[in-house]
Formats: structure tokens, sequence, C-alpha cells
């Protein structure tokens, strides 16, 4: 996950333990509640962990584990960077409930004061006030140099993941879209040059790629195209399922240098075809490290009516799932991967919110499924991390 590696004192890994659990609350309670519904959520984080709920702290010792997790999942429950309709902060609560119990090491979930999303939007008055209130404990000159706001705190997230343990690969749930900035902000740091052999498969409606929504960096309709800048285009970028938008694909295509399969073209594709053409197109670019974006809006409304941006003419189930196998039978590590924009409260037809959540359930259980192959044909052939560096932790014991 990270760019150096060095080995870490005893010392050390315990402070970066104490950074990480200043950001993270357990699975369930990154979402912001006072008193209503706290009981009931406790209740659940605590089946879903099997007890580790109230033992937070000794839980994420586990990331320093001889016998460390090699998949993790990670949420980010926040949906300040979508556009009029909200909702996808619940997203991560319904696909831990329909999980059951955690099917891997779960980081829990990066703690979101809903009012905030970068720190770049804010003043620093306004950072401090926040440091204040959510790291109160923290020695003030170490606090200051902290982040708040969701997207700031989840790249640090990442950053302290990759000193601890540079060989874990990280499945995020979100949340909107802009969740996913934070992972590519770190994967992909170095630019160009040092993500040649990189791509992602992005299933979308939309193409996410625009520059800046009224004067913001980074929202949920901008992080696609900041990834690609960083990958250097060169159609790494793979978008499958694009639908909506004001633009012909041979736009996005010339401007860009991405690829993408829109729905229309995708609909007339049988699953095993789409695979193929997903496949071939990897291997003619020469990527070797994938990692997968999926907005559940790039899936039919039929199957995914619970989100922000619901569109027909999507995708079916059976075609992402036969893209995902065929992933898993190419020649590439996938190094991370996503499912956002879920969003169960906004369907007042029950059924339409309880299969959007199955379908997104499925997905990641595919998806994670792909990040532990992976990982164990790393281990095997004792190859390189997902960022280019040694796996594993290396923790002195002095």
């Amino acid at each position: 996950m990270t760019e150096s590696h060095v080995r870490l004192s005893r010392a050390q890994a315990q402070l970066l333990l104490d950074e990480l659990a200043c950001y993270l609350r357990p699975p369930g309670e990154g979402v912001f509640a006072v008193s209503t519904g706290r009981a009931a959520r406790e209740a659940a984080t605590r089946a879903y962990l099997g007890g580790d709920a109230v033992r937070w702290r000794e839980h994420l010792e586990r990331l320093l584990d001889l016998e460390s997790p090699a998949v993790a999942l990670l949420a980010v429950p926040c949906d300040t960077g979508a556009g009029i309709v909200r909702g996808a902060s619940w997203g991560p609560e319904a696909i831990r409930a329909a999980l059951g119990q955690a099917p891997v090491f779960d980081l829990g979930d990066v703690f979101v004061v809903p009012q905030l999303l970068h720190d770049e939007m804010h003043s620093r008055a306004q950072i401090e006030r926040t440091q204040d209130a959510i790291y109160p404990t923290v020695p003030v000159e170490a606090r200051r140099r902290m982040p708040v706001s969701p997207l700031s705190v989840a790249q640090r997230v990442y950053a302290v993941l990759g000193e601890l343990r540079p060989d874990l690969r990280v499945h995020l749930l979100g949340g909107d879209h802009s969740v996913t900035w934070p992972a590519m902000a770190y994967l992909l740091q170095g630019g160009p040059e040092r993500n040649r052999d990189l791509a992602i498969v992005h299933f979308d409606a939309h193409t996410d790629l625009t520059r800046e929504r009224l004067g913001v960096r980074y929202c949920f309709a901008t992080w696609a195209l900041h990834a690609n800048d960083l990958l250097g285009g060169g159609q790494r970028l793979l978008q499958i399922g694009i639908r909506a938008s004001g633009r012909e694909r041979a736009h996005w295509e010339r401007e860009h240098g991405v690829r993408q399969i829109w729905g229309r073209a995708a609909q007339e594709m049988s699953p095993s075809a789409l695979a193929a053409v997903v496949v071939d197109h990897l291997g003619s670019i020469g990527a070797r490290r994938v990692f997968i974006s999926n907005d559940i809006d790039g899936t039919d409304c039929h199957w995914a009516a619970a989100c922000g941006t619901p569109e027909p003419g999507g995708l079916r189930p059976e075609q992402v799932h036969a893209v995902l196998g065929g992933l898993a039978d190419a020649e590439v590590d996938i190094i991370g991967a996503d499912l956002v924009e879920l969003a169960p409260v906004l369907s007042l037809d029950r059924a339409a919110a309880d299969r959007s959540t199955e379908t997104a359930t499925a997905y990641v259980r595919d998806q994670l499924n792909l990040l532990q192959r992976a990982a164990r044909a790393k281990g095997a052939n004792g190859a390189e991390s997902p960022g280019n560096t040694p796996g594993g932790p290396e923790v002195d014991s002095a």
C-alpha cells in the first residue's frame, strides 16, 4: 500500500495504532449519533464482530499480529460529497447487516462529521474547533496536525495503514463516490510514471469526469478525473455502464484518454462477452494491477433502485459478476476495491431497497474474494505488495 517501507519499532507501531484509533470507530459507529438508535447500533456491531466492539483498540492491534489479515473492510459513511439526494451514509450499515458477520477483518468506520467533506474547503479556525471536539485527549501540538473532514481523514488512514501494513488490501464501503478519492490519492501517488501498469475498472452510470463541481474539487462528480490524471490517461480508466451523460462517448475518450463501454452497448453483450472485452482491454494496455470501483448505479435500477441517482438501461447483475469473474481468471493483481452509493433509506419500496442491498452485498462478496485470492497469490509467489513494496508487517520487538 505504501510508497516506501521502513521497519518500525514496536513503539512506533503503537503510536500509529493510537492515531488510527482516533480516526476509526467500530462498524456502524462512524455515523454520529447522540442517543437515538445508539443501543441498537452497538448491539448490531457486537453481533457482527463477535464481541470485539467493546475492545476496539485491541481489535485494531490485530494488524500487528504475525498472522495479521491480508484483506480488510473500511467504511466511510459520508454522503456530503453527493448531489442533492443524500442517504448513502447508511450504505455500509445495510451491507454489513446483510453480510451477517464480518467476512474479513473490519477496520470499522472513519468517524464522519457530516457537515464537512475535505479539509481544503474549511477555514483554519473551523478545523481547529473540530479538532478540539473530536480529538480532545490528543496533545494540542499533535492535534493540530490531524485531519477532520471525512475525505482527509480517510486519506490519512490509508497512509497510516501503509506504514503499518503495506501488504493490506482494503475494500471500501461508501458513502457517496467521493470516498473513492482518498484511496486514489494514496494508491496512485507518484503519478503516471509509477502507475503505467495500473488500471481502474469502474462500474457507473455517470462518468464522474468533472474537474470541479460548483468550485468543489473533490466530490462524487470529480474523483475519476483526478484519478485519471494520476494514471496519465492511456485508457487505464475503463468505465462500464455509462448512460447518463451530457456528452457522447467520443468526447470523454478523446478529451481524457479513458475507455468507456456504455450501458446500451453492454446490454447487447452476453455476460461472458462483456467480461472478455474488459479482460482483453486490460491486456492490451499492459495492466498488471487493478482497482475496482463499483458504483451501484452502474447496475440497472431494477436491481439498484436504492441510490441517489438510479438509472434505467444499466448493467445486469450477472454481467457485473461475469466481469469480476473474468478479473479472477486474468493475470492481474487486484489491489483494492469499493462499493459506493447504496442508499437503502431512499427507496419507499421495501422490496426494491432489499433487492438493492442484496445486489450490493453480492458484489462485495465477489470483490472480497478477488482481494483474498490476489493476496494468496502474492504470498505464494513472494511478490510485491499492492504499493510495490515488500509485504507483511515489519515490527521490531523492541
